[in-house]
C-alpha cells in the first residue's frame, strides 16, 4: 500500500503553495484549509519547527459520491497535501495516495468505492507529476 506520492519543489514556500493549489484546481480539487504548523507549535508550545504546512483538499464532485456510498468516508477527508521545508532547500511535498484512503476503512471490496478510488488516483496521479 502507498501511502503519498512525493516530490520535492526548488521554490520559496508560497509559490510552492501556489503551484500546488493551481495543479490541484486543473483536476477539479480546491483547499478547504491550511494548517500552519510551524506557527501553531510555535504558539501553542513555543517550540521551533521547520516550515511545514498542511493543506486539505478535496473535489467536490468525488466527494459527493463518496458521501453518498457511505458518510464514514468523511473521516478519511479532506486529502492532505503536506508542504515542508527540505534539509537541501526547497519544499518536499506529498500528496495522500488513495491507497491509504481505500484501505483505511476497508473499502477495497466494495465495487462503488473502487470506482471512486481509480478516479482520485487518476486525479492526484496527474497532480503529482505535473508538479515533479
Amino acid at each position: 500500500m502507498q501511502m503519498s506520492f512525493d516530490l520535492h519543489l526548488d521554490l520559496g514556500l508560497e509559490p510552492s503553495i501556489e503551484k500546488i493549489t493551481v495543479a490541484l484546481k486543473a483536476e477539479g480539487f480546491g483547499i478547504l484549509t491550511r494548517i500552519d504548523v510551524h506557527s501553531t507549535f510555535k504558539e501553542k508550545l513555543d517550540a521551533d519547527f521547520r516550515e511545514y504546512v498542511m493543506l486539505g483538499s478535496c473535489n467536490p464532485k468525488i466527494a459527493w459520491k463518496a458521501f453518498n456510498h457511505d458518510s464514514r468516508v468523511g473521516l478519511l477527508l479532506p486529502c492532505n497535501v503536506t508542504v515542508q521545508a527540505a534539509e537541501s532547500g526547497g519544499y518536499d511535498v506529498s500528496i495522500i495516495h488513495p491507497d491509504l484512503l481505500l484501505g483505511a476503512m476497508g473499502f477495497t471490496d466494495d465495487p462503488v468505492f473502487q470506482e471512486i478510488y481509480e478516479e482520485a488516483l487518476e486525479r492526484l496521479g496527474r497532480v503529482a507529476a505535473s508538479l515533479a
